[in-house]
């Protein structure tokens, strides 16, 4: 009885906080389908992961806040219903006892235009911008980006966000059909329209908010519905301007861990500089009868995802 060992004393620590995980639903009332290279797809079943999600973070009782990383409709919903979709999804969110922080994916974007979208998910946006951060309690602090801010798909044909991304996909990738990586190799396979970019004025807000989190002495998590680290993801899966991003996070101690949804199988890799970068399993291709979504228990030197069905379990340690 006495005689406690490490890993008990340390599974017996409670947490600072915990928080619910969840990624790439992409319902619609639609036949189940599959990817572009065969993936089985589910998509009217998404919707009950979700609500399965939802009733198990409830029943935790603990869990501060969840958080949903994009792509919560998909792109083959009919357009004359993509309005009811997000709506429907944004419901099953408001259901958990407690905010649910949104960020957007391409899909939520080939549903519906930022200006509608935004409102939605509750993103208090200037200039339909979507980044922002919070800080659930003094020693974190959460840094969501935006990974279409510069980008062909979701905002106005004529928007210079949207010119920059087709001169730059127009430079980058020579194929006509610019979601297909056909003659790009390694890295440059990235280079597609279903991916984007975080512009100029969201990345001097970067390092704004990473010189404050700095000063406070907090660790932060950075979120983004594209990967940042090659590691993690595979190259069709990554933000543009990654090594950009991560550069200016690299000037920094305080970012402990990226975490990222997209590329749908997950992965998990710790860059040179010891973040951990977590991509989270997505819920859209789990077959009925399994489930993929989670919650992460924040501490002091480390967080712990705690998977149910095909989302993996990950401790992801850090010199606090």
């Amino acid at each position: 009885m006495g005689s406690a060992n490490g890993l008990a004393s340390m599974q017996g620590k409670q947490p600072l906080f915990s928080f619910g995980v969840i990624s790439d639903v992409q319902y619609a009332d639609i036949p189940d389908g599959r990817s572009f290279i065969g993936v089985p797809r589910y998509y009217r079943h998404s919707l009950l992961i979700l609500q399965n999600a939802v009733q198990r973070w409830n029943n935790h009782q603990k869990l501060k806040f969840v958080m949903n990383f994009g792509d919560i409709v998909d792109g083959f919903c009919p357009k004359d219903q993509s309005l009811e979709a997000v709506k429907k999804v944004v419901n099953e969110f408001e259901k958990f006892n407690g905010p649910a922080y949104h960020m957007i994916g391409n899909h939520c974007l080939y549903n519906l235009p930022r200006h509608m979208l935004l409102p939605l998910l509750k993103i208090s946006s200037v200039d339909g911008r979507a980044y922002y951060d919070f800080s659930p309690t003094p020693e974190y602090r959460f840094v969501v980006l935006d990974g279409y801010d510069i980008s062909a798909i979701g905002w106005p044909h004529n928007h210079p966000n949207t010119l920059e991304a087709l001169k730059f996909l127009g430079e980058k990738n020579p194929n006509t059909e610019k979601n297909s990586p056909a003659g790009l190799v390694g890295l440059e396979r990235r280079f597609l329209m279903f991916n984007g970019a975080v512009g100029k004025e969201q990345i001097k807000w970067l390092d704004a908010v990473l010189q404050d989190a700095t000063k406070l002495n907090q660790k932060v998590v950075v979120c983004c519905h594209v990967p940042l680290d090659p590691g993690s993801a595979s190259p069709e899966a990554l933000l543009w301007n990654c090594n950009e991003v991560m550069d200016v996070i690299h000037r920094y101690n305080c970012v402990k861990v990226c975490l990222a949804g997209h590329d749908h199988q997950g992965g998990h890799s710790i860059d040179t500089h010891g973040i951990h970068h977590r991509v989270l399993e997505a819920a859209l291709e789990c077959p009925p009868g399994t489930d993929a979504f989670g919650h992460i228990d924040a501490y002091d030197d480390r967080l712990s995802l705690v998977g149910t069905g095909w989302m993996q379990s990950t401790d992801m340690c850090f010199t606090p």
